[in-house]
């Protein structure tokens, strides 16, 4: 464990650091993502504030995700999945490797855009599949591409695991990567709607003040 993670250790509470050690598992992790509150706010906290306020979003859920992964002995690394601009909000995954496949633990408002399994053969294929249930409130499928991985120990330097100051340096770094595309011009305009089960379904349970909120400026 590098230093920068031992400090972060040191800021929590007696109660969350037997919390944080207790994430032995991707599922664990994900089950502490879903145990505590979804908050659509512009604040990305850094992994020590998730903890104590008990409270996140995607970005900020990801790099504690990520940190936790590494706790267990694999990589902190994220991807972010990038909609059709101006009408969606992009998506944090923390991403994992096990057997050289690919899982993810994820934040999200809505219950299908979270944890997936280690099956996938490829980082587009793990993208891929959540594809369908990348939705917006028009009922459209918004996902268009996603990056490529962001490797968080190139940011321990900033100490992204306690100061919000370098969380900044990574969503800077983040969102200065280009996309890699899913699908093209031509696809995009045969996309069909999503019917009214999958969207009833889509968006069971989810914080409605939470969801992506058009500029009208």
């Amino acid at each position: 464990m590098v230093l920068y993670d031992n400090i972060f250790l040191d800021t929590l509470s007696k109660e969350n650091h037997e919390t944080f050690i207790s994430l032995n598992s991707p599922l664990r992790i994900q089950e502490y993502l879903d145990s505590i509150p979804y908050v659509g706010e512009d604040l990305n906290r850094t992994p020590a504030k998730v903890m104590a306020d008990r409270q996140c979003h995607c970005l900020d859920g990801g790099l504690l995700a990520a940190l936790a992964l590494r706790q267990i002995g694999l990589q902190a690394r994220i991807i972010d999945l990038v909609p059709e601009a101006g009408i969606d909000d992009d998506h944090v995954l923390a991403i994992f490797q096990i057997n050289g496949l690919f899982g993810a633990v994820a934040k999200s408002n809505f219950s299908n855009l979270r944890f997936r399994e280690p099956v996938y053969r490829s980082l587009r294929e793990l993208v891929m599949s959540y594809f369908e249930v990348f939705i917006n409130v028009d009922r459209i499928k918004t996902l268009r591409g996603f990056t490529r991985i962001l490797n968080l120990r190139h940011y321990d330097k900033f100490a992204w695991q306690t100061q919000l100051n370098g969380v900044e340096q990574v969503v800077k770094r983040l969102y200065s990567l280009k996309m890699i595309p899913v699908i093209g011009a031509d696809t995009i305009s045969q996309l069909n709607l999503v019917d009214d089960r999958s969207y009833q379904s889509g968006f069971l349970g989810v914080n409605m003040d939470g969801l992506f909120k058009k500029d009208i400026h």
